[in-house]
């Protein structure tokens, strides 16, 4: 098993290299790349035994193996597949799929790592070439979104850097299980740069303007799986340590509620997808033990709107109520829709289920409303005009593989938790959604009100950086005590 997974870990980057020395293969070449982590992942899933591989003592390489793991790589594999199909037949060059196969290795390595240093190396990866991929189209905006999403990125994880070192000082070892008995400072400063990577709560207020602005390939990487590599380290801590679980769930519950509140209102669908991304991190990070299954159906799910809403004829929804989408990208944007709101017979519902029935009572009544503000948020796409359209489609062959791709895995994920499908499971996720609906169609939908974007600044962002260090501060010291 430790030759099979550093060869998986080693291949990406190695085929990067080589895409671009063999640019006529660039798409086969990252197809198959894809095809193998899939492989790697089944694998996992077939052999549920935790498999942890200690390369270089104490100063790294920890690689811890599990069926958590599993579910985040074939997340990353069937993401990184269907975006790849949707560019087949676009005029993307050699650079941009020799990116997209280092972003997808980097990735990959991050779900794996068990040490704060080889995390960092992973975390470092990712940054510079999801910066490259945003600034792909080479124009003003997408460069200076790109600087503005690598100087956040880089600036958190010099905290993180410090906090590891805390954390080698205390036990010499960076190996995840320090963090018992650590100075506080070391939990605070890690978790700071955890939480800005993965977008979580007001430490992600940048991902928007990152999502919204790059191309819809893009976006469906960064929120379909980049995010979560910031999200994984903190769903295993929790998993590891008790003394941790409170914390994550705390930020579980807030950021599923902040990312919410600012999705209701959202007029621009790529915007109210970033924003709901935010939201959705809550849910993974909420009951640690399935964010595993959470993060696989949020990753499918949210990349098909992601490229669903980049060939829709706007991206403002008041001029979609007015311009009728053709039916056939309504329905798979009315599938999508549904499974992320919730709905019977899609993954997106077993998910749910599963994650209420892990939460703790004090997180419920919290999350049953970010749940109704998801049913809300959705209610935009499910109910816009559509007819069918006389003319041509001019969607190419490679967008529609990417769709069933990422729809047909949300109805074969049903399987993981098909005891789901009990009549009590099913009637409280139905509720929920025609609440919400009842209030888009007697509320928000008739609200003008449109948020400031002064928050989301470079200056703010690095504020609420600052305030959330102070949060991690207090929480660190504190211990949580009133959520023990």
């Amino acid at each position: 098993m430790t030759n099979i997974t550093i060869a998986w870990m080693a291949l990406p980057f190695f085929v990067g290299f080589i895409i671009y020395l063999l640019p006529k293969l660039d798409r086969f070449l990252a197809l198959g790349i894809a095809f193998i982590s899939a492989d790697y992942a089944l694998y996992i899933f077939a052999n549920p035994s935790i498999v942890n591989i200690q390369l270089l003592d104490n100063f790294g390489v920890s690689l811890t193996i599990d069926k958590l793991s599993g579910f985040f790589i074939i997340t990353n594999a069937i993401v990184t597949a269907a975006v790849i199909f949707s560019c087949w037949n676009t005029e993307k060059t050699a650079f941009f799929y020799m990116q997209a196969t280092i972003l997808h290795g980097s990735v990959n390595a991050s779900f794996i790592c068990a040490d704060f240093i080889s995390l960092y190396v992973a975390l470092e990866v990712i940054s510079i070439a999801s910066f490259l991929l945003i600034a792909y189209s080479r124009t003003d905006r997408s460069i200076w979104v790109g600087l503005r999403y690598l100087f956040v990125s880089n600036t958190t994880m010099l905290f993180y850097l410090v906090g590891a070192v805390l954390v080698y000082q205390a036990h010499n070892s960076f190996n995840f299980a320090g963090l018992r008995g650590a100075p506080p400072e070391a939990i605070a400063l890690i978790f700071l740069g955890l939480l800005v990577k993965g977008g979580v709560f007001i430490s992600g207020l940048w991902l928007p303007l990152t999502h919204s602005e790059s191309e819809s390939p893009v976006s469906a990487m960064l929120s379909g799986v980049v995010i979560k590599a910031g999200v994984f380290p903190l769903v295993r801590c929790a998993l590891m340590l008790e003394e941790i679980d409170p914390i994550v769930r705390f930020f579980g519950v807030s950021t599923a509620l902040f990312g919410v509140c600012f999705a209701v209102f959202e007029k621009d669908a790529k915007r109210m997808l970033a924003f709901h991304t935010i939201s959705q991190l809550g849910f993974v990070l909420a009951a640690p033990v399935v964010g595993g299954f959470y993060a696989l159906t949020h990753g499918l799910v949210k990349s098909a709107l992601f490229l669903i809403v980049g060939i829709l004829p706007s991206r403002n929804f008041k001029e979609l109520q007015h311009h009728p989408i053709d039916n056939q990208i309504w329905v798979v944007l009315a599938i999508a829709s549904f499974s992320i709101s919730g709905c019977p017979l899609l993954s997106g519902f077993g998910a749910k289920v599963l994650t209420s029935k892990n939460l703790l009572p004090w997180q419920v009544i919290a999350m049953n409303i970010a749940a109704v503000g998801t049913a809300i948020s959705f209610a935009k796409f499910i109910f816009l005009p559509h007819q069918k359209n006389e003319e041509k489609i001019t969607v190419s062959f490679g967008f529609w593989c990417a769709i069933v791709l990422l729809l047909g895995g949300l109805i074969v994920a049903n399987a993981v938790y098909y005891e789901a499908y009990s009549l009590k499971n099913i009637i409280k996720p139905l509720i929920t959604i025609v609440i919400g609906w009842l209030v888009y169609f007697y509320i928000f939908k008739k609200l003008v009100i449109k948020l400031s974007r002064t928050i989301e600044e470079l200056d703010h962002v690095i504020g609420f950086m600052s305030l959330m260090l102070i949060l991690l501060f207090w929480i660190a010291w504190g211990q949580l005590p009133f959520l023990v």
